[in-house]
């Protein structure tokens, strides 16, 4: 079932960084909610070296037709040359809170500051 709504994430490496994206995207109403996990760790490839480094995730719920804003608006804050932003389909949830999802985000694409 596609409810039209996704799950956005992204990582940073300095909390404020994360408070920053997603506050700008919820008060942009891009985002109805967004959440900060962390310090998480993460194991990757970067230029031929696998690194480890410690990073914050952001959980962002969106509508499907709000990514394209979105990710634009990350990239447009994010401090890395290459940012995780992954979506994924939210394939079903609770009525109630995606009536609220909707309605949070109704007016999405605002400005972002």
């Amino acid at each position: 079932m596609n409810t039209g709504f996704i799950q956005v994430t992204t990582t940073t490496a300095a909390r404020a960084d994360a408070e920053r994206i997603a506050r700008a995207l919820v008060e942009g109403r891009l985002a109805a909610c967004v959440q900060i996990a962390g310090p998480v760790s993460s194991t990757y490839w970067w230029r031929g070296d696998i690194e480890t480094a410690e990073e914050f995730l952001c959980i962002i719920k969106t509508r499907a037709e709000l990514f394209a804003r979105a990710e634009a608006a990350i990239r447009e804050m994010h401090p890395y040359e290459t940012p995780e932003i992954i979506a994924t389909p939210i394939t079903g949830g609770s009525a109630d809170y995606l009536k609220w999802l909707a309605e949070e985000t109704a007016h999405g694409g605002g400005t972002i500051a």
